[in-house]
């Protein structure tokens, strides 16, 4: 079956969005030296906020930028989305300083996180239910595709021009998506509530200052005023944004839907897979390039086979009409990231060993990477009743974003540790992320779904708030 030009704009849009928004996480990696050359006087427990926050504030931001569809409907949510990340990404290829480009990180994260609840909504609504699957297969390989390609593009724009190009890429793109988006048909607009805009803000005020405490108690002293106070207050934060969704008519949070075990189990999962993921991507753009000299291109490339393998694992068993249950993809998944953890965190030597050391574990570690994404979002989504099908794998998606910047945050603390030994740090952030994959593995036998068959064909637009 052919579909004309017009049938196709809207999943070419959707799929757009899912890249734009998911290719500035791993793309900004290659941020970070650079930037520690052009900012000599801000370390790396600053810089390291050019990746987390833009999780942090993504993770905030998913839940009720979801729910806001069904006031302002998915094709100007999707609009507003583009245009505000479009409009933040310029600032932060023109920030001046750390700080501005910090802000302009924030903000960029928000127009991501329009844009996945509004894109998921517009390949469900204009989609034929015949054809559904094979559309979300496609906006979910969409993401994939954008992990592969942000080391590689990253590394190249680093390389001919500099850190600024990284941003700035994002600016024609975004411009394009949104004029091609006005052209679809308006109507899906709903009454609704406001989503619960006081809790999304302390729940991303409560993460920011955890991640914070975990980020700077190393160079301000784990016992600290200031470190104690960021992580009691945080602490204290979270458990008010709970007790709040518990009774907000449309909360930050949708905890009841943690009251299914295997839904909690997801989120866990999700939580300790986002520490073990962007510590580990972060930590290795650094090591290939601070210590074994690579150029940023040298470290984009080094970087690609476990992106590879990672989107081939994921986008086949998406495509894949039988497939492993989500307990059996998150085990042998864990199994084979945590294993290329340990193998790095033994033994990776400060002399470049690359063909012995990198491709191994990227290959292994990207195939596992895969599964565990197949396999978790796919018990999120089937654990929660059908009109809860998205609004469940947004909540997964977030505390994936939340475990990263938790992740990141350690990552810089085991660096600082470290001191002056080049292998110590990333050794010891290596064998973290080996440690929370073993966490992700005594789980997965509590991931009781079976393997997922289709999406349900109707979602309501309250409930448009995926990944």
């Amino acid at each position: 079956m052919t579909l004309s030009p017009a049938s196709r704009l809207p999943l070419v849009l959707a799929c757009g969005g899912s890249f734009l928004a998911f290719i500035d996480v791993t793309i900004a990696n290659l941020a970070v030296p650079s930037l520690a050359v052009d900012y000599r006087d801000a370390g790396l427990d600053t810089l390291s906020w050019v990746v987390s926050l833009y999780a942090v504030a993504f993770a905030a931001a998913l839940a009720p930028l979801g729910r806001l569809a069904d006031v302002l409907g998915r094709r100007l949510l999707f609009v507003g989305g583009v245009s505000v990340f479009t409009a933040a990404s310029l600032a932060a290829a023109l920030a001046p300083n750390v700080e501005v480009l910090l802000v302009a990180r924030g903000v960029q994260a928000v127009g991501a996180a329009a844009m996945i609840p509004s894109s998921l909504g517009i390949v469900l609504a204009h989609s034929a239910p015949e054809r559904r699957v094979a559309a979300l297969g496609l906006w979910t390989a969409s993401a994939s595709v954008a992990a592969v390609a942000g080391p590689v593009v990253g590394g190249a724009l680093v390389e001919v021009l500099d850190w600024r190009a990284l941003f700035l890429v994002n600016v024609p793109l975004g411009v394009v998506l949104a004029a091609a988006a006005l052209r679809l048909p308006r109507g899906d607009r709903q009454d609704g509530r406001l989503p619960d805009l006081a809790g999304s803000l302390l729940l991303g005020a409560a993460v920011g200052l955890v991640v914070l405490a975990v980020t700077e108690g190393e160079d301000w002293g784990w016992a600290s005023p200031a470190v104690v106070v960021s992580l009691v207050v945080g602490v204290l934060g979270l458990a008010v944004v709970v007790l709040r969704s518990r009774r907000h008519p449309v909360p930050a949070l949708e905890v009841s839907l943690w009251k299914n075990p295997t839904y909690a189990t997801a989120n866990l999962v999700s939580v300790l897979f986002g520490i073990a993921l962007y510590s580990w991507l972060l930590v290795t753009t650094i090591f290939l390039i601070e210590v074994w000299g690579y150029s940023a291109l040298e470290a984009g490339l080094g970087m690609t086979p476990g992106a590879a393998a990672s989107a081939v694992v994921s986008i086949g068993l998406s495509r894949s009409s039988r497939r492993p249950s989500a307990r059996a993809l998150v085990l042998a998944g864990s199994v084979a990231l945590g294993a290329s953890g340990f193998w790095l965190g033994l033994g990776i030597p400060a002399e470049p060993a690359y063909l012995v050391w990198m491709v191994p574990a990227g290959l292994a570690g990207g195939a596992g990477t895969g599964a565990i994404s197949v396999g978790v979002s796919s018990a999120a989504s089937l654990s929660a009743p059908p009109a809860s099908f998205a609004a469940a794998t947004g909540l997964n998606m977030a505390a994936r974003q939340v475990g990263g910047g938790l992740g990141v945050g350690v990552m810089v603390a085991l660096v600082a540790a470290a001191g002056t030994d080049p292998v110590a740090g990333p050794r010891s952030v290596y064998l973290m992320s080996a440690f929370a994959c073993v966490a992700v593995a005594a789980l997965a036998p509590r991931l009781r779904i079976a393997a997922p068959t289709a999406p349900p064909l109707k979602v309501p637009v309250a409930a448009e708030e995926a990944a």
